[in-house]
């Protein structure tokens, strides 16, 4: 199977484009997100990285590359150490340099959720992440610069204690990982502390902020944001509550 079958690009306003593993199904994939820059490009998130994804990213841009994972879960994080320069938050900086199935979640990942073998080897009972040591620990309040547009790193422990968001106060763009997106919350996993992830969704809707570009579904605006919010603070939307969801 040629990589060109493995992934699908859609081009969205702002020079921002979703990229889409799409023989991972829509129950799994996450968000790969690309932004152009005038200086470098930014992509948010690098999915399973079952497929090289830095070729995909050399068809569509000629600057450098930047790549930040919102954080270490193997849907994730699994394209980062096809890059050369990588962010992620230092709360889960060990994770990122010495993956285990257990601790990227890749352990809960099944056959069904896979559509095509990616290459001839893969076992997805043995499959993890390939180690990728962050070449640069991004925390709260530090910039990324494209040279023509900014996003700020937000903290927003919760879904992980390294779940981080990408605020671009210019557009009011943010691109929030799994902290918040269109579907069940996953509140429940080995670090997830629910009491903190509420915080952090209690403090995202004091942004003010025009589109959201999650980590999973498709993308909203503010208004549709503070509704799967306060879903979530009345339980409606908590994987530790499924019964209401």
């Amino acid at each position: 199977m040629s990589s060109d079958s493995w992934y699908e690009i859609q081009k969205l306003d702002d020079d921002v484009s979703l990229i889409l593993e799409s023989q991972i199904s829509d129950e799994w994939r996450c968000n790969i997100w690309h932004v152009r820059g005038r200086d470098c490009d930014l992509v948010i998130d690098t999915g399973l990285g079952l497929r090289p994804i830095a070729e995909e990213i050399t068809e569509i841009t000629e600057r450098p590359v930047i790549a930040i994972c919102t954080h270490s879960h193997h849907d994730h994080s699994g394209g980062l150490h096809q890059f050369d320069s990588r962010c992620g938050h230092p709360a889960e900086a060990d994770i990122f340099a010495n993956p285990t199935r257990e601790a990227t979640t890749a352990n809960l990942m099944e056959a069904q959720y896979v559509k095509a073998t990616p290459y001839s080897e893969f076992d997805i009972d043995t499959w993890c992440v390939q180690a990728a040591p962050l070449t640069n620990e991004v925390d709260e309040g530090d910039i990324i610069d494209l040279g023509n547009r900014t996003f700020q790193v937000i903290h927003f422990p919760g879904h992980s204690p390294g779940s981080i968001a990408l605020w671009e106060e210019k557009t009011g763009i943010m691109f929030t990982g799994d902290t918040l997106y269109d579907g069940d919350l996953y509140d429940h996993l080995y670090h997830s502390v629910p009491e903190l992830f509420r915080e952090s969704l209690q403090r995202m809707k004091t942004f003010p902020i025009n589109t959201v570009h999650g980590g999973h579904d498709a993308s909203f605006d503010n208004a549709r944001m503070q509704i799967i919010i306060d879903e979530y603070m009345d339980g409606k939307r908590s994987m530790l509550c499924p019964s209401q969801s």
